[in-house]
């Protein structure tokens, strides 16, 4: 199935700023904007486990072999449990061309090139979770890191922190929670890997049953199955379902498991068929061996061990035939070493299935001792497990008290596993789900769902909160479904909050699809494409279904961004309007989102401020209930006189604009004589802040001149700029006019204090 191993080098590439899909090209990953030519480029890329980061970097390898990535002489790649495994003492010569590669001849001279030219070498780290302990690394190196050996934790942290071949480019992977940022200083680029789309899965599918005569069944059987086909997001789950799919068919069988966890078992019943013979004792016993083995190194956050270490040969050759470990052999320092060899399981989630599996049969693990191994808690206390699968699995596998084969895997009586079962119930009853995170609460949702048991799925449905919020927390397909299922059995009205959550448009459409869905926020990027969608489809009824779900009310922009998309949600608006109003019959339709915004916050900071300011200008009449706007930023938007000129020309269309807030926008007396001129338009301002700028008495004067036209004000704020007495005198004796006026907030440092005292005793309305 080599077309099925290309399918799997090609993958959809995140980036995290503003986590917004994008396709990334191999030839893109080291192309880094601004950094300095002559230091260390540190690259990382995420993936939770099983996303094809390995794969990834196999296919970099590949690639600069062929010739591409010609800026680099020299490529190292490491896989990170391998070269921690044997707890040796390497020097960077070792590491570089005794564990890597060994020349010939010339070492030394080779070496010395690499020391003169750090700038072409690149050196791979694969699984930085594969380094034991590896947060805790190393603050102080040897006198001379390249030439004396210490641990790989010191060489590597010698790398980052660039004391050791300064000018290289490191590429790490690691997992999306792994804590890889402690032992990095800075980040030059970082790009996650997050799966297969819809699309990608049903090409991969297509490749992997390619020429077999089951192959439209095949595809069409995982498909009418959403939820695995929901899991074939990740490659290597994939893959399971596609082996299964395979063998079923073969077998005549036409009928998949529903969950991930029979998934599992039906993959071991299929590798390891248990019979009444002595075979199947000794099997049973291997693989409840190998099970504690899982658990054991997941607890250690690890996935390779070895092979000297396992309790038996017999293990290791059920482990090896049944393909649920690799071989793998470490290299030596000299040729007069022994070879050495590890074993490490052959993915993270037959790992995870085994670390479950050994928690149901050990004897020494009771059913009261077993909710502790899940992962929702609390909010505060830490998942128990590095398994982060494991949860799900155990759940699912205690409600398989009946299937014959997993009967056949346990020495455990049916009432053990019965309590144990009883327990979990007992425990999710108990568990106070509206107090949980996100996360957490997502990872319930999981568990139960593996159950399958419509008495908790129902228990869950009916008493989770009407409004959950999953602000950037990635919604992946499964998570996508999962709440799908469960929002389908309840009889509440839920609120969504799924802004920058990564959700892929089948996911969005599907959960805002839903009747009990009332409102929904989202990313806006997301919304206008989901919508382009159904205009295109011509899906008119869910379209006009999420434009009257959807809210925008308040709205934050702080990218440049979130401004573009802002304005594409104004632009589509007419074409929108149109195609519901076609549909619908109705003479007059605006999209509730727009019409009703009544916050705007802007806060792009001094970069970009001035620049995004006038695009957003540009649609601020489209907002008719626009009741507060807010540019007064921490990072200072500084906007300055242009940007209040702009401002200033748009205010007769803001007539529901009761706050305005320009504090620290660096607005001179220029800006403030524009604004001055148009300020009486805002026929429904109450607030005006012009706090911490840069107006002087000429601005005051101008100010004053109109505030006894702006019969709906009631607090001006021009504290902090560079007023003197007087201005100040000015704006008093324009107050006089002004009983409509409750408060004028007036502290300048240039102005006297004596000045400020007496003006406030002549009106009390002025706060010092």
């Amino acid at each position: 199935k080599n077309s099925v191993k290309a399918m799997e080098k090609e993958r959809v590439i995140c980036s995290l700023q503003g986590k917004e899909k994008v396709a990334l090209k191999r030839s893109q990953i080291f192309q880094i904007v601004g950094g300095k030519d002559l230091e260390t480029k540190v690259i990382v890329v995420l993936g939770k486990a099983g996303m094809g980061k390995s794969i990834l970097v196999q296919k970099i390898c590949q690639d600069w072999s062929n010739g591409e990535f010609s800026q680099f002489e020299f490529v190292f790649w490491f896989d990170c449990k391998q070269i921690s495994l044997p707890e040796k003492q390497y020097s960077l010569k070792d590491l570089l061309l005794e564990f890597f590669v060994k020349p010939q001849e010339g070492s030394n001279e080779v070496f010395e090139y690499i020391l003169q030219n750090p700038a072409k070498v690149l050196l791979v780290f694969d699984g930085f979770e594969g380094l034991h302990d590896h947060e805790n690394f190393p603050r102080r190196l040897a006198s001379q890191p390249e030439k004396e050996s210490c641990s790989i934790k010191e060489l590597l942290s010698g790398l980052i922190q660039k004391k050791i071949l300064n000018g290289c480019t490191l590429l790490l992977t690691a997992r999306p929670k792994d804590k890889v940022y402690q032992c990095v200083s800075k980040v030059d680029k970082t790009i996650e890997i997050v799966g297969f789309s819809p699309q990608q899965r049903e090409l991969y599918m297509t490749k992997y049953f390619e020429g077999l005569p089951y192959c439209d069944n095949a595809l069409k059987l995982i498909k009418e199955h959403e939820y695995l086909f929901s899991h074939c997001y990740s490659p290597v789950v994939c893959r399971f379902v596609c082996f299964l799919c395979e063998t079923l068919l073969e077998m005549g069988d036409k009928s998949l498991p529903s969950t991930l966890t029979t998934v599992l078992l039906k993959f071991v019943q299929q590798k390891i068929p248990m019979e009444t013979d002595v075979t199947a004792m000794q099997n049973q016993e291997s693989l409840a061996t190998l099970a504690r083995i899982a658990w054991y190194l997941g607890e250690k956050h690890q996935s390779a061990m070895k092979s000297r270490h396992l309790p038996s040969k017999e293990v290791n050759e059920f482990a090896l035939k049944y393909g649920f470990f690799l071989p793998f052999a470490f290299p030596r320092h000299s040729d007069s070493e022994e070879e050495e060899f590890g074993s490490t399981f052959s993915d993270f989630v037959i790992q995870n299935f085994l670390g479950a599996l050994h928690l149901l049969l050990a004897e020494v693990i009771k059913d009261k001792s077993l909710t502790k191994y899940l992962s929702f808690p609390s909010k505060k206390k830490k998942p128990y497990n590095w398994l982060d699968l494991v949860p799900r699995f155990l759940a699912g596998l205690l409600f398989l008290q009946d299937d014959p084969y997993f009967c056949s895997l346990s020495k455990n009586d049916v009432k053990q596993s019965t309590k144990k079962q009883k327990t979990l119930l007992k425990y999710i009853r108990r568990l106070q789900m509206n107090d949980l995170c996100p996360e957490r609460l997502l990872e319930l949702l999981h568990c139960i769902y593996e159950t399958q048991s419509n008495y908790l799925l129902q228990h869950v449905a009916l008493r989770l909160k009407p409004d959950l919020s999953f602000l950037g927390i990635v919604l992946t397909p499964p998570d996508v479904h999962v709440l799908h299922s469960i929002f389908k059995m309840s009889k509440k009205e839920f609120s969504l909050d799924l802004q920058n959550s990564s959700i892929d448009m089948q996911g969005l459409k599907d959960l805002v699809g839903l009747k009990n869905v009332a409102s929904f926020r989202a990313s806006l990027s997301d919304t206008v494409k989901l919508w382009k969608s159904l205009e295109q489809t011509k899906d008119y009824k869910l379209l006009r279904a999420s434009t009257e779900k959807f809210v925008l009310d308040p709205f934050k922009a702080k990218t440049m961004k979130d401004v573009s998309d802002l304005s594409d949600l104004v632009e589509m608006r007419e074409k929108m309007i149109n195609c519901v109003q076609d549909a619908s019959g109705c003479s007059s339709y605006e999209i509730p989102a727009i019409k009703n915004l009544r916050k705007l916050e802007f806060a792009l900071g001094p970069v970009c401020g001035l620049q995004g300011f006038l695009k957003l200008v540009e649609i601020l009449a489209a907002f008719p209930s626009l009741q507060h706007l807010d540019l007064d930023a921490l990072s200072e938007n500084g906007i300055g006189d242009e940007g209040a000129k702009s401002l200033s020309e748009v205010f007769p269309t803001l007539t529901s604009l009761e706050t305005l807030n320009l504090s620290q926008n660096k607005i001179t007396d220029v800006g403030a004589e524009k604004l001055a001129t148009a300020l009486p338009s805002l026929s429904s301002l109450k607030t005006l802040s012009l706090y911490n700028n840069s107006i002087c008495d000429f601005g005051a004067e101008n100010l004053a001149k109109v505030l006894p036209a702006m019969a709906s004000l009631r607090v001006l704020d021009v504290q902090y700029n560079k007023i003197t007495g007087v201005g100040a005198q000015q704006l008093t004796d324009s107050l006089r006019k002004c009983p409509h006026i409750k408060n004028l907030v007036m502290w300048n440092p240039t102005i006297p204090y004596g000045v400020l005292e007496h003006l406030q005793q002549l009106d009390s309305r002025i706060s010092v």
